[in-house]
């Protein structure tokens, strides 16, 4: 029975991941800041660790073969780029450094789609494809690229898989993270959406291709886990129509999501907290879609239907009404 040591498992991805590993018979430690943060089930196999990314793990990693490292401030409101930093690259270099000093074969880190450049339908981005903008102006995207960066020049002697999710839906959601996008339209009798598009990849399926990256693909190697290209027309659409909302769906204009978002830069420039600001505006106006092929090829990926995870988040949403 392998052990596995997570971060984040408070989280879409972390809970849906420690439901897997649990009912898969792996031995988990979940590193968690408050034990009641956890919504997910319950099991032997499973032991919460209340601590933060900063206290004495070390004990733990002796114990452990695999670490799955998901933990990371990905919030849009923050105004320095230090606020970033701190989560998504010292606390990472700090636990890949201990991982490695206590002999842990295999460093799973999950960073973001964000840090690779995107395409269009016809030419998705793929893991060769840098980053560029707007995504290269997210603090964000710029701390997990240095992490990634850390990562891959200090390798040596540990196993190293990196993950690049897209946007992930699902259920099990309970902050919101990414699933606001279903639930701020349930009940709702208008809904507006912005111009742009992304890709969308169910949540399982991001837990697929970590379990998968336990005994496949290349060390040293970034993996993009991405489902579906879609406008977020044709989402609201798909969501529309599984929800069976009756709505009315009207598309944002550029120019008024570019004007809230030159105010959010003045509030900024203020020190006010907002996800408001001209370059999140951007990216909602743009069709960031990527390839998923060298998942398929090196890890197995076997793609689930976005459908089923539309469903299951909507399901969620609802039962907590």
């Amino acid at each position: 029975m392998k052990s596995v040591f997570i971060t984040g498992a408070n989280g879409l991805l972390g809970t849906n991941l420690t439901h897997a590993l649990i009912d898969g018979g792996f031995n988990v430690y979940a590193l968690i800041r408050k034990e009641n943060s956890y919504k997910g089930k319950r099991s032997g196999n499973l032991k919460l660790i209340t601590m933060d990314l900063w206290g004495d793990y070390s004990y733990l990693l002796k114990k452990t073969e695999i670490v799955v490292h998901m933990a990371a401030d990905s919030s849009t409101n923050k105004i320095n780029y230090s606020d970033y930093e701190t989560i998504n690259y010292k606390a990472t270099k700090r636990l890949f450094d201990l991982a490695k000093a206590n002999g842990v074969k295999r460093f799973i880190y999950i960073s973001t789609a964000n840090t690779i450049g995107y395409g269009d339908l016809k030419n998705p981005g793929t893991e060769n494809s840098p980053v560029t903008g707007p995504f290269n102006q997210l603090f964000y995207a710029q701390s997990k690229i240095k992490a990634e960066r850390y990562l891959l020049r200090n390798r040596k002697g540990i196993d190293l898989r990196i993950l690049n999710p897209t946007f992930m839906i699902g259920p099990f959601d309970s902050k919101p993270s990414s699933g606001i996008i279903v639930k701020m339209t349930l009940g709702k009798r208008w809904v507006f959406y912005p111009p742009g598009g992304k890709n969308f990849v169910p949540v399982k399926d991001v837990v697929q291709a970590i379990i998968n990256s336990f005994e496949s693909g290349k060390s040293g190697e970034k993996y993009l886990i991405a489902g579906e290209n879609l406008s977020y027309k044709a989402f609201f659409k798909r969501l529309r129509k599984i929800s069976g909302e009756k709505q009315i769906h009207f598309q944002l204009s550029k120019t008024l999501l570019f004007f809230f978002g030159y105010l959010g830069d003045i509030m900024r420039s203020s020190g006010i907290k907002t996800s408001l600001s001209s370059v999140n505006a951007e990216i909602l106006c743009i069709k960031n879609f990527y390839c998923n092929q060298k998942s398929i090829t090196e890890l197995g990926m076997n793609y689930s239907s976005l459908n089923i995870a539309i469903k299951e988040a909507v399901d969620y949403f609802e039962r907590g009404k």
